[in-house]
């Protein structure tokens, strides 16, 4: 009877995460909520904890970020990535997603990267190479991102969720494993890409497609660019003050003596990255004309906030779970982990799949996973397996990429698996899991 009740639970949680991801947006966090309800309700269960310092620091980044972009300060970004694109036109499929994956990097979200799609697919277009090829590895690229970001909250979540159970690791500890691994791994889409389907010219679909005289207006007719905008001297010294914190932060990551302390009590990471965001913001508004109302309409950081609920949700839903079942879950992977530790690498996978929140799965699951008596050094090794959303594309910044690509050759596949960010979404992922797991092993 415990283990039909059990089962059922799960059936919950995976029904609400389910129900939550078709639905999109908030609903993922708020649908949680009804699984919630009913395990405490329904089921008696005691309530876990909500991921409260993630969450502050999602606000803290995410705020700092939606400055930035108020005051024109991403603009400059995407023109400084659009200008190297423009000069090596014939190497778009390999340089779009390095584009890509450093602007996530840089500002901790993939959501920034949407003003650069369009410009991807119309150098693509213009030099007559299919763009399905840079557009599908560069939409990936920019979520890979995320996983060696000082600022995002999958890397925050996994730093303090790991020294909270013994493992000491330090943000640019986690990257100097992460940015390597993921770096090659989307070298390997990227060159995988290169020679993807049909060349335009070769290409029936397409051909038959550009016949048509308004067809053939449509998608060679535009030209997306950001370098007619006048980029002011405000828009500049904001992404200066953004780099500067960010310089700060993983200063204070890597010398943690510099921190103050009181007695045998040093101010924690997670407080430095909150106060040093927040106080770029501050600078921002004040020496940067940056407007707030601007801000808070704008699509970073409302992607954002709406990041925070879903990882509300989730994590308070999937922690009420876990943490009334830990001893039955013990008892059940025990001897599978014990054997193959690295198989918790495919749990992140399906788990992120559900869900489509690499933070949300660092929280839901990481603290399972340190229970569970998996080494530090190996959930390191296969942290990029926390992305694994591509592979049901109903991802924005997926759906985005499709509506940009007005040759049509970036699709969602009728059979909805064999879509165009399936291949270069595998090989990044499964190559820099790889890879990080060698190099955590080597290193510690």
């Amino acid at each position: 009877m415990a283990t039909f009740l059990i089962i059922l639970q799960l059936f919950i949680v995976l029904g609400a995460l389910w129900v939550g991801s078709r639905y999109g947006s908030l609903a993922l966090g708020a649908i949680s909520g009804i699984g919630l309800a009913v395990l405490v309700f329904g089921f008696n269960l005691k309530p876990g904890s909500p991921p409260t310092d993630v969450i502050y620091i999602i606000i803290a980044a995410v705020t700092c970020a939606g400055i930035m972009q108020a005051s024109g300060g991403m603009d400059w970004l995407i023109q400084i990535a659009e200008r190297m694109l423009r000069k090596h036109p014939e190497r778009i499929t390999i340089l779009a997603p390095f584009s890509t994956f450093f602007l996530t990097v840089l500002v901790g979200t993939g959501h920034v990267v949407y003003t650069l799609m369009p410009i991807i697919c119309d150098i693509a277009l213009k030099q007559g190479i299919r763009p399905e090829r840079p557009c599908g590895v560069a939409s990936i690229a920019s979520q890979v991102g995320i996983t060696c970001s000082p600022i995002a909250a999958a890397v925050v979540a996994f730093v303090s969720i790991s020294n909270a159970n013994g493992f000491d690791i330090t943000i640019p500890r986690v990257l100097m494993i992460s940015l390597p691994a993921c770096l090659i791994g989307l070298m390997a889409a990227a060159i995988a890409s290169y020679r993807r389907g049909k060349d335009l010219d070769k290409d029936p679909d397409f051909q038959a497609k550009i016949a048509d005289p308004e067809q053939r207006k449509y998608i060679y007719g535009s030209n997306a660019t950001m370098l007619d905008k006048q980029i002011n001297r405000e828009s500049k010294r904001a992404v200066y003050i953004f780099l500067l914190a960010l310089a700060v932060i993983v200063l204070f990551a890597a010398v943690p003596s510099l921190l103050p302390s009181w007695g045998d009590e040093r101010l924690k990471m997670n407080i430095v990255i909150q106060i040093v965001m927040i106080t770029a913001a501050a600078l921002m508004i004040i020496f940067c004309k940056a407007q707030p109302k601007k801000a808070v309409s704008g699509p970073v950081w409302q992607s954002g906030m709406v990041a925070v609920v879903a990882i509300y949700g989730i994590a308070w839903l999937a922690d009420t779970f876990f943490s009334n079942h830990l001893h039955e879950m013990q008892n059940m992977l025990e001897g599978i982990v014990a054997n193959y530790p690295w198989s918790i690498g495919l749990v992140f996978f399906v788990v992120s799949v559900l869900i489509n929140s690499q933070g949300a799965v660092v929280v839901a699951m990481l603290p399972l996973a340190y229970k569970l008596g998996i080494p530090g050094p190996v959930l390191l090794g296969v942290f990029p397996a926390v992305y694994g959303y591509f592979f049901i594309p109903n991802y924005p910044s997926d759906i985005a990429t499709v509506n940009f690509d007005r040759s049509g050759t970036t699709v969602i596949g009728k059979y909805l698996l064999n879509h165009s960010f399936m291949m270069p979404g595998l090989i990044s992922v499964g190559v820099s899991t790889i890879v990080a797991y060698v190099l955590a092993m080597i290193v510690y």
